[in-house]
């Protein structure tokens, strides 16, 4: 069948890095660290005591105050980000046909900070069930598309992808599909998730998944670095509205990127370990590249997961030499978790937003924080250590891996 076009045509995100597309994209080529100890909670327990906060951040200027106590952490970080990038779009609510408008939101997570301070709460009452009304609805991670959808009346598909870290490129990659079938002309897609509470932490921590670099936060994610170890807990939301490419043409609409493909796969291997020799990653990045009718050569950058663990990082490059060959050598690879941290849920949305950032400026972020070479990893890829590098960029792909083994690969178009 012929298959709609599906572009971008609004941005917005709240990240460790900065609390907007703009100051984002500015920090991602600066090369900035968001790694610093946690104001959230008192750490000074735990095992790592730091984290890829959200700063300087008052919900209040931007919610009122009654509906945001209605609201998870990772429901407003997601609110905020959703009014950034429907403004950035110019979407006129009263043009457009609501009833192909959809949500398709991802979250791995919801509503953990809701859902601890209740349990916790009722652990520490008298015995007798006194639960706050909105519990239920301000954890679960479908409440998010839901909001949303209810402030800008979007009556099209609605709800939210749980696939761990790659629930945001499973969300995006969702309503790619919907429009490019012509079941929709427009999604609000993204991820928020907001963990960085003493569960969070704590749980990680038992997984021996995290960073313990306490003595220097700010270094602590250090994909591809032979003395990684863990990753750093990040928090936030990324947000982008996905348009046909004709509807978004007649409206004379800014156009940021073209997605043009997207796989999704399993590793079917292990609970929480990636496959050893990649299999399901070498997997969906060839689905992405057959989706989009491009050869590997095609590639110019990609995003990787890159999450600072010693298993996935050894395991996500040998899937890049799998799939790409001699022309892994010439592609730029990088690891924007180097500054941002694992959003886990949001991760995929908000590495999105990166690699278009890249395709437009011609510019590729860089993996920050590496030291020393690691000897298991081929020292002739590029992996954009330490400083963001000029390129001319016309496809980035970007990958997400979740714990159970989901793998997620989409792959944008420079727009000309």
């Amino acid at each position: 069948m012929n298959l709609k076009r599906v572009v971008v045509t609004g941005t917005g995100a709240l990240t460790p890095i900065g609390n907007s597309s703009e100051d984002f994209r500015k920090a991602l080529v600066s090369g900035v660290s968001g790694a610093a100890p946690i104001t959230h909670f008192d750490a000074s327990l735990f095992k790592t005591q730091f984290a890829c906060e959200v700063k300087n951040f008052n919900v209040q200027d931007f919610i009122d105050r009654k509906e945001a106590r209605k609201m998870d952490p990772f429901t407003q970080y997601a609110m905020v980000t959703v009014e950034e990038a429907m403004k950035d779009s110019g979407l006129d609510l009263e043009k457009i046909d609501l009833s192909r408008a959809g949500v398709i939101w991802g979250s791995g997570i919801g509503g953990l900070r809701t859902f601890q301070d209740e349990v916790t709460g009722f652990a520490n009452g008298d015995g007798h069930p006194r639960f706050n009304p909105f519990f239920i609805p301000k954890m679960i991670a479908d409440i998010s598309a839901g909001f949303i959808s209810i402030k800008y009346g979007f009556r099209g598909p609605n709800f939210v992808t749980v696939s761990a870290c790659a629930s945001a490129t499973n969300a995006l990659i969702d309503a790619f599909n919907y429009i490019r079938l012509g079941k929709a002309d427009i999604f609000i897609s993204g991820g928020s998730e907001a963990a960085v509470t003493e569960a969070g932490i704590g749980g990680f921590n038992a997984m021996k998944a995290l960073s313990q670099r306490n003595d220097s936060p700010e270094t602590a994610s250090r994909p591809f670095d032979k003395d990684r170890d863990g990753f750093v807990l990040g928090e936030g939301a990324g947000a982008l509205i996905l348009e046909e490419y004709d509807h978004a043409v007649a409206r004379g609409a800014k156009i940021y990127a073209e997605i043009v493909g997207g796989g999704m796969s399993a590793d079917a291997y292990h609970m929480t370990a990636p496959h050893p020799e990649g299999l399901g990653a070498s997997s969906v990045m060839k689905l992405a590249l057959e989706d989009a009718g491009l050869s590997p050569d095609a590639i110019d950058y990609i995003n990787v997961h890159g999450t600072s663990t010693p298993l996935g990082d050894v395991s996500e490059t040998k899937a890049i030499q799998n799939v790409f060959g001699e022309h892994a050598y010439k592609l730029n690879i990088s690891s924007t978790k180097s500054m941002t941290g694992h959003l886990l849920g949001a991760a995929g949305a908000v590495e999105a937003l990166a690699s278009i950032f890249a395709l437009q400026d011609g510019l590729v972020p860089p993996t920050i924080n590496h030291f020393t070479d690691d000897e298991n990893l081929d020292p002739e890829l590029n992996l954009t250590f330490n400083k963001a590098q000029k390129r001319d960029l016309n496809y980035a792909l970007s990958n997400t891996f979740g714990f159970g083994g989901h793998n997620c690969s989409v792959i944008f178009k420079k727009h000309s």
